[in-house]
């Protein structure tokens, strides 16, 4: 079993701070402010979301991002070459872990998506109950924007359908289309929507709600909840981001000639 303080401090990318109660808010940001994704921010949420399911000591997790943003940026400069196969290889096999991980979390999981979320918005949709800032969005914008386009699979192809619906699910991908937050709370895909400043305190409230309830019944209905997309990870993800991979090379080989 894993223990507070020896991961703590010890995300470049990721704050967390626990309550006495055992309630876990973990605030992905980049030096303080809104969050701009790197390679290493990649591997490092895999293994921290692996720590944080292994600490009992945790009983509910508030899921959030610093500033006004949620994802608007990667710095792809710091990521591996994914032409290559060593590349492409590192990517599944991290995308794999973050997912799988962050699924593996065995307490309720409560997102705050404070800002807009083109990239890595799935992150938010792996909790039991989302919430979302007023002026927030949804869209995936990180794969048919790249060169001619590449299979969006990487975990948006599970995830938003599976928040919004097959056939919503496959227009919001192929036309890169932007839901607000008030649209994403029409079609159920998030729970409440705040103002930004009453976010945090709003999800709090909800924890400590989910704490009076008896500990092993938050954790088995955790694990219940959880079952169906566990399974698709493992089932799905390496062969939709083989397709992935497949679409990059064709992307760059096509732009070479």
């Amino acid at each position: 079993m894993t223990s507070f303080h020896e991961y703590k401090n010890k995300y470049e990318n990721l704050m967390m701070e626990r309550t006495d109660s055992g309630i876990l808010t973990v605030t992905m940001h980049t030096n303080g402010g809104s969050h701009i994704h790197t390679g290493k921010a990649h591997r490092e949420f895999a293994e921290a979301f692996g720590e944080i399911a292994r600490d009992r000591q945790n009983e509910v997790v508030i899921f959030t991002g610093a500033g006004d943003s949620w994802i608007t940026h990667i710095d792809f400069s710091t990521v591996d070459d994914i032409t290559k196969p060593i590349g492409w290889y590192a990517i599944l096999t991290e995308a794999r872990q973050l997912l799988y991980n962050f699924l593996d979390i065995s307490v309720p999981v409560i997102s705050a998506v404070n800002g807009p979320a083109p990239i890595h918005g799935e992150y938010a949709l792996m909790a039991d109950i989302i919430l979302a800032a007023e002026d927030a969005y949804f869209q995936d914008n990180q794969h048919l924007s790249v060169g001619g386009g590449v299979v969006p699979a990487d975990g948006v192809q599970i995830l938003y359908p599976a928040a919004m619906g097959d056939v919503r699910g496959h227009y919001f991908l192929l036309t890169m289309q932007k839901l607000t937050a008030q649209e994403a709370l029409q079609i159920g895909m998030v729970n409440e929507v705040h103002p930004r400043e009453k976010l945090i305190a709003r999800a709090a409230e909800l924890a400590e709600q989910l704490l009076r309830l008896d500990p092993f019944t938050r954790r088995y209905t955790r694990l219940m909840f959880t079952r169906k997309l566990k399974r698709k990870v493992i089932d799905e993800l390496p062969f939709d981001m083989g397709l992935e991979g497949l679409s990059i090379v064709s992307s760059v080989q096509s732009q070479n000639i």
